[in-house]
């Protein structure tokens, strides 16, 4: 395999155990906040979704990385300092996440949720603005514009989820005493709420994710080959004259 096709092998996986994973932690989170089960199915349930969604969370952490190495292969150059960012991003913020995830509670990991939900929003900022300046003073898209879409469709995944963290503090609250085992009913009606509000923006990513991929494999706009290099130049040319 060469190696635009391992990163596109990456890339299809990172969509696919985004995707699935997503769909597993709002159904579990279904039984989660069910009080017919038992506290000990809660607590099952509790559990796995918890564990569940690293998985969705991870895949984000990586997708700039795995897509930024593949238009590499597809013809759009990236700075040196460029694309040493964009290899190094996915594995920090990945490996960020992991900590986070397994030493829950500590100062450090407050301190570190934080800085996840403010950096959160500078990608969202970043993103929107890299492709306003790709489409209107350099040319490096031109040939490509479906990798912009892509890109605006992704700060607005990123978007959904600081959303989602926004309204489901009712509902981890919940989990996590249920898993304690002192869940009481203020905290059922206090997680059924918080996950009402979350769902729109939780359906709102399976839909932009499926749009995700509709635009990578349909690549709207995209220019055949002998088309490319006659736009490049007319666009010199109108820049000199």
């Amino acid at each position: 395999m060469s190696g635009e096709d391992i990163a596109l092998l990456m890339h299809l996986l990172l969509f696919a155990y985004w995707l699935g994973g997503d769909i597993g932690v709002f159904y579990s989170s279904g039984f989660a906040i069910n009080k017919n089960l038992t506290r000990e199915a809660r607590q099952t349930a509790g559990k796995i979704m918890m564990n569940l969604d690293l998985i969705p969370r991870l895949c984000l952490s990586m997708m700039l990385t795995v897509g930024g190495i593949l238009t590499h292969y597809y013809g759009i150059d990236h700075p040196l300092w460029q694309m040493v960012g964009i290899i190094l991003l996915g594995p920090i913020w990945t490996c960020a996440l992991i900590y986070i995830h397994f030493n829950e509670g500590t100062d450090l990991v407050k301190k570190m949720t934080t800085v996840d939900y403010y950096f959160r929003w500078i990608m969202v900022f970043t993103l929107l603005a890299s492709v306003f300046y790709a489409f209107n003073y350099t040319d490096r898209l031109d040939a490509d514009p479906w990798v912009g879409a892509k890109l605006i469709v992704f700060a607005g995944l990123i978007f959904c989820g600081i959303m989602i963290r926004k309204y489901i503090g009712g509902f981890i609250k919940g989990i996590h005493n249920i898993v304690n085992d002192t869940i009481n009913e203020e905290d059922d009606i206090a997680m059924a709420e918080s996950l009402s509000k979350a769902r729109i923006f939780v359906l709102t990513i399976w839909f932009l994710l499926l749009v995700e991929v509709w635009i990578g494999v349909a690549k709207p706009g995209k220019l055949p080959v002998n088309q490319t290099a006659s736009v490049i130049e007319q666009t010199i040319e109108f820049r000199i004259n």
